[in-house]
C-alpha cells in the first residue's frame, strides 16, 4: 500500500486502500500535468498525483494520444489517472483496461482512478460531459456505478463542480449519489462551469458538502500558499486539498504544504538560480516523454510561470519560446543572476487559466428536464428509456 509517513496528531487521507501523507492532491489539468510535470511535483513532496484528463473512448480505441496521456513513470506510485467519459459502458470498459494487470506499463495498472464531472471546457460541455453531466442524473449515476464496479478495489473519486451555474447547482445532489455508488471521496472545485476560472472560489459550499456526506471531501479552489490548504481545511472541515493553477512553475509549493501540514516552518521561496534549474530539469524530463521538439514546444507554456515575480525582461522571455535544445536552454540561462530573490508581492497573482464568467455550452435542450433516458438493467447494461 502506498503510504507517506504523517505526524500522529493529523489523519491521514484515506482512499480505499491508499493511505496519503500529506492530504494533498494534484489537481488534473489538460496539457499540464503529464509524466514529467508529475515526476517533478513528486519530488518535492507526498499526496497523490493524478494524471491529466483522459478520454474513455480514445483510449479504447488505442489513440496515440490518449495512450500517452495515460503514461506513468517507471517508479511512479500510486498511479493515479483521471477519466472523461459520456457513455457509461465506455468508460466501465475503460476501467477495466486500466485496472488489469498488463505488460504495458505505459497503461496498466493503476492504483486509483478520478471521474471527471468538473471541466467546464466548451468541447467537454457541449457534448453534455464533464460538469454539465451530474445535471442528467441518471446517466451520472449510471457513470458512477459501472465505474466502481468495474475497478473491484481500485478506489474511484469523482471530481465535481458547484454546477453549471448558480440557477442549476449540482454538487451536493451529485456527491451524495457518489456515495451510495461506493466512491471512495468526492472533490469539489467551488465554482460553477459558468464562473470559469474567475470569480474567487465559494469555499462555503465545500463545507456543505462534508456536512452531507461520510466519505471524504477534497477542497479545490484558490489554494496558491501552504497557508491557503490550512485554511480551507479549517473552515470547511475537509479531509484534504486538490492543488491546480497555484503549482504552475512552482512545484516546490508541494514542499510548503507537506511543512505545513507537518506542523514545520515553511521554507523561504528559491532564488532565480534554483528556478532557472527546476526550469532546465522540467525541460529533459518533458523531452524524455515527448522527444526534445515536442518536449521543448510543451515546455514553452510554463517559462512564463517559472519566471513569474522575477524581473528577467522581455528579450529572454521571447528567447526561451524559441529554443530548439536543451543546449540552447542552458546557454540562455546561464547568465541570469541566481541570487535574485522572488518579488513576494506577486506571491498570489493567479497563473494559468484567468478565464472571465461565459455562458455554458451545452447539447440543445439539456436542461429541459433532469433525465437523460437511461437506467440500468440487473446485469448492470445500459438500456435506453427512450
Amino acid at each position: 500500500m502506498p503510504t507517506t509517513s504523517a505526524p500522529t496528531h493529523r489523519p491521514r487521507l484515506t482512499l480505499g486502500r491508499l493511505e496519503l501523507w500529506p492530504p494533498v492532491v494534484l489537481a488534473p489539468m489538460a496539457g499540464v500535468t503529464n509524466v514529467a510535470f508529475r515526476s517533478l511535483c513528486r519530488r518535492h513532496g507526498g499526496g497523490l498525483y493524478v494524471s491529466e484528463m483522459v478520454g474513455a473512448r480514445g483510449l479504447l480505441e488505442g489513440d496515440a494520444r490518449s495512450r500517452l496521456k495515460a503514461a506513468f513513470g517507471p517508479d511512479e506510485t500510486p498511479r493515479s489517472i483521471q477519466l472523461y467519459g459520456t457513455d457509461p459502458a465506455d468508460t466501465a470498459a475503460a476501467v477495466r483496461l486500466l485496472v488489469a494487470p498488463e505488460a504495458d506499463s505505459a497503461r496498466a495498472p493503476v492504483d486509483h482512478i478520478d471521474l471527471n464531472f468538473g471541466c467546464p471546457a466548451p468541447k467537454v460541455t457541449r457534448h453534455g460531459g464533464g460538469a454539465a453531466l451530474p445535471w442528467h442524473t441518471d446517466l451520472y449515476a449510471d457513470i458512477v456505478a459501472m465505474a466502481v464496479a468495474a475497478a473491484g478495489e481500485v478506489p474511484v473519486t469523482v471530481k465535481l463542480r458547484l454546477g453549471i451555474d448558480d440557477a442549476h447547482l449540482t454538487y451536493l445532489e451529485a456527491g451524495r449519489i457518489a456515495e451510495d455508488l461506493g466512491v471512495a471521496a468526492v472533490a469539489l472545485h467551488a465554482r460553477t462551469a459558468e464562473d470559469r476560472y474567475g470569480p474567487p472560489a465559494a469555499w462555503e459550499h465545500i463545507g456543505h458538502l462534508v456536512d452531507a456526506l461520510t466519505v471524504p471531501v477534497l477542497g479545490n479552489g484558490d489554494i496558491w500558499e501552504a497557508a491557503d490548504a490550512l485554511r480551507m481545511q479549517a473552515e470547511t472541515g475537509c479531509a484534504g486539498v486538490v492543488v491546480g493553477r497555484g503549482c504552475l512553475g512552482r512545484p516546490w509549493l508541494f514542499r510548503d504544504l507537506a511543512a505545513a501540514f507537518d506542523g514545520r516552518p515553511i521554507p523561504p521561496a528559491p532564488r532565480l538560480g534554483e528556478v532557472a534549474d527546476l526550469l532546465v530539469e522540467h525541460a529533459g524530463l518533458l523531452a524524455d516523454h515527448l522527444g526534445t521538439t515536442t518536449g521543448l514546444r510543451e515546455l514553452r507554456k510554463h517559462t512564463g510561470w517559472y519566471l513569474q515575480g522575477f524581473p528577467v525582461g522581455k528579450p529572454l522571455r521571447r528567447a526561451l519560446h524559441q529554443v530548439s535544445t536543451l543546449d540552447e536552454l542552458r546557454h540562455l540561462l546561464s547568465d541570469l543572476d541566481r541570487d535574485l530573490a522572488f518579488d513576494e508581492s506577486i506571491r498570489r497573482q493567479p497563473r494559468g487559466h484567468t478565464t472571465r464568467p461565459k455562458r455554458v455550452i451545452l447539447p440543445m435542450g439539456w436542461l429541459a428536464t433532469r433525465s437523460h433516458g437511461t437506467s440500468r438493467s440487473p446485469d448492470g447494461a445500459v438500456v435506453s428509456g427512450g
